[in-house]
């Protein structure tokens, strides 16, 4: 913790125990993300057992710890959501703090992240935080910032992210996206609820990424993912409002999801449709961020030159 209490680190959640042990456990590579909803949900559904909902974030706690030490590419930051720090002051304290992961920093733009050992659904809202990634490598980070402030899920990279990949494509994606940028998307979202992205949009990534493990006959790992993608498409009803638009295409990805663990034969998925939607509002989210951004340098553009003529007359 820094001087005045604001900033947590790499090491703000300690040694991690579980249960009844009394040593750190090596915890299975499982979605950190559920026992966060785990939690939730039990105070949701009426749970009021203490000693339960402890139990469930002490497991949520060293699946964090266990990811921190896991993944040395990158270190992490999180900051109180009271404070007025503005992502550059954040990412000024974050450099000096871990200069070894100073490749590349940035500071997700709305927070929202809640830590195990805050969390306190009965009594009030939790404590929330903004979170600062520091990544070792320029263009790991670079890719998580572009892919993380997008309403679309990560493997619409692609120029084609709705066809079938060939197994060359399915090794590429592997090696860049399946080894390096999820596990950290997985740890991003693993201390939030819900974020900007379309309700669906957790749902799809997950299926795209049992696709990716599909080509690679990594059957174990396919179905495991499926699961999750099912879990997740699940209880999104329960972590936020939704329209009946949303509510009608989550019950078409889990039948999507269910024909996929049936084995049935690949057809038009409801996803590709949603996703196609999703590049054209993307495309021109971007096209409006660039025609502001190029007006802003206009003006001040002009606003220099302006300021050197009046210093030439004078």
């Amino acid at each position: 913790m820094a001087a005045g209490g604001h900033y947590y680190s790499r090491t703000l959640l300690g040694t991690s125990y579980c249960h009844g042990s009394g040593k750190l456990c090596r915890l299975p590579p499982v979605d950190q993300r559920s026992a966060m909803i785990a939690d939730y949900i039990y105070w949701l559904t009426g749970g009021t057992d203490r000693l339960t909902s402890k139990l469930i974030k002490l497991y949520w706690q060293a699946m964090i710890e266990e990811a921190i030490t896991r993944h040395v590419s990158f270190s992490v930051m999180y900051t109180p959501l009271v404070t007025e720090d503005k992502a550059e002051t954040l990412n000024n304290v974050f450099a000096k703090k871990h200069p070894d992961y100073v490749e590349h920093i940035y500071t997700e733009p709305h927070g929202r992240h809640i830590l195990p050992q805050t969390s306190d659904w009965p009594s009030q809202p939790p404590q929330q935080y903004s979170l600062t990634l520091g990544f070792r490598s320029k263009h790991v980070g670079k890719i998580l910032e572009r892919w993380s402030r997008r309403k679309l899920p990560i493997f619409s990279e692609r120029r084609s992210p709705y066809t079938s990949l060939t197994k060359e494509e399915a090794e590429r994606s592997w090696n860049i996206t399946g080894k390096r940028i999820v596990p950290i998307m997985d740890f991003i979202r693993s201390t939030k609820l819900t974020d900007d992205l379309c309700p669906c949009s957790r749902g799809i990534e997950k299926l795209h990424y049992a696709n990716l493990l599909g080509r690679l006959q990594r059957v174990e790992e396919k179905t495991q993912v499926i699961n999750q993608a099912l879990a997740e498409l699940a209880v999104v009803p329960y972590l936020q409002d939704i329209s009946n638009k949303d509510a009608k295409q989550l019950q078409l990805l889990m039948a999507d999801a269910v024909d996929i663990l049936d084995g049935r034969s690949e057809r038009r998925r409801v996803w590709n449709k949603i996703q196609r939607i999703g590049l054209i509002e993307d495309y021109l989210q971007e096209k409006g961020d660039n025609y502001l951004k190029n007006k802003r340098r206009r003006m001040a553009r002009v606003k220099r030159m302006k300021h050197i003529r009046s210093i030439q007359q004078q």
